[in-house]
């Protein structure tokens, strides 16, 4: 009874399943069969117990993941490309194995009444159909609370029944960075990608390789690029600790955030109301500079805050990694999150979280 349970509820994989990964997995589980991959084959009995279908393999080594084409129609793509080069290889090989390359779209019309059809028809219609059908999704972006909507637990029991005719959704978790420095401008997704550093350059290669097989009809990507993530158990707390110093108010940077279980919400969200080739800033509606962030964690947990430095002084004395952060300043504005995939965000801003905590 089991097995014929999971054969028909819609199946998603997530590839890089770490800790949000891990916080998408109880979203997605009541309605969805989910597969994670992972290249430890130790942590399977972590994700077993999670609720997920371990897939060991690792985007590094090609051959093995073979098993990925054709296995699920709705992809949480939430690894990082490898360390070096400007090139994303990693993605490069998710595209391969999912069949992307040699249209999967096609291969995919032909396997009957499997997994999660009519959510790929609701969330990737648009880059395969006509005009009207175009805008019947575009209508149905709406949150699963407002009245006359379609609530997300229709979907996902109508993905179970319906056939797969349509290329794989790919919802891709990149990052703010491919922005560069704005000056501390506001700024939303139209702004042009110019990113200043390789690993920045890396995460718009993924981009890229994402919306061109988009464009070729073979896939259908969502993008959420994402500030600086915070949870309970992802607080500078040991910075804090360290005394490690920030910089002076007049020479400090603008950051943004989003709490891992809002950006969990978010990337299921995506899963079935992320329109085609759209990005979304995963953002709150903070507007924090990076050293009023520190002293707001610092207060609530009553450590001392982080001495301040200039510029000049951060250049000799912090680590290179950690100064790449500093010479960035921008803020995000999240309409988009808002208005078109109606998400309302547990904690609006980092103050709403410190409160609780």
């Amino acid at each position: 009874m089991k097995a014929t349970r999971n054969f028909r509820r819609p199946r998603v994989l997530i590839v890089g399943c770490g800790d949000v990964g891990m916080r998408c997995v109880p979203l997605l589980q009541p309605r969805a069969h989910v597969f994670a991959l992972t290249s430890h084959a130790q942590r399977c009995a972590e994700l077993r117990a999670a609720g997920a279908t371990p897939l060991v393999g690792d985007l590094d080594e090609r051959r093995s993941l073979k098993r990925l084409a054709g296995l699920a129609p709705t992809v949480l793509h939430l690894a990082p490309p490898q360390k070096s080069g400007d090139d994303d290889r990693r993605t490069r090989a998710l595209l391969a194995a999912l069949g992307a390359a040699r249209g999967a779209a096609g291969r995919m019309g032909h396997m009957g009444r499997s997994t999660v059809g009519h959510m790929a028809a609701a969330a990737m219609g648009p880059a395969v159909a006509p005009i009207a059908r175009m805008r019947r999704a575009r209508a149905s972006c709406l949150d699963a609370e407002t009245p006359g909507i379609v609530p997300d637990r229709v979907r996902w029991a109508a993905a179970a029944r319906a056939p797969v005719r349509h290329a794989p959704h790919i919802v891709y978790a990149s990052t703010t960075g491919v922005y560069g420095d704005c000056g501390g401008a506001w700024i939303d997704e139209t702004r042009a990608a110019r990113p200043a550093n390789a690993r920045a350059k890396r995460r718009v290669s993924a981009e890229q390789q994402l919306r061109r097989a988009t464009a070729r009809g073979v896939v259908a990507v969502s993008i959420a690029r994402i500030p600086g993530i915070y949870a309970r158990n992802r607080l500078p707390l040991a910075r804090l600790e360290k005394g490690t110093p920030a910089l002076t108010a007049a020479e400090d940077v603008y950051t943004n955030h989003i709490h891992a279980d809002d950006l969990a919400g978010i990337l299921v969200r995506l899963a079935t109301h992320g329109k085609p080739g759209r990005v979304i800033h995963a953002s709150d509606d903070s507007s924090l500079k990076m050293g009023e962030y520190f002293d707001a964690v610092a207060d609530a947990f009553g450590l001392a805050r982080a001495p301040r430095i200039t510029r000049a002084q951060a250049e000799e004395q912090l680590d290179p990694s950690l100064l790449s952060f500093m010479r960035e300043s921008r803020r995000l504005v999240n309409r988009r999150l808002k208005e078109e995939l109606r998400v309302r965000l547990r904690y609006p801003s980092v103050a709403d979280f410190l409160r609780e905590v």
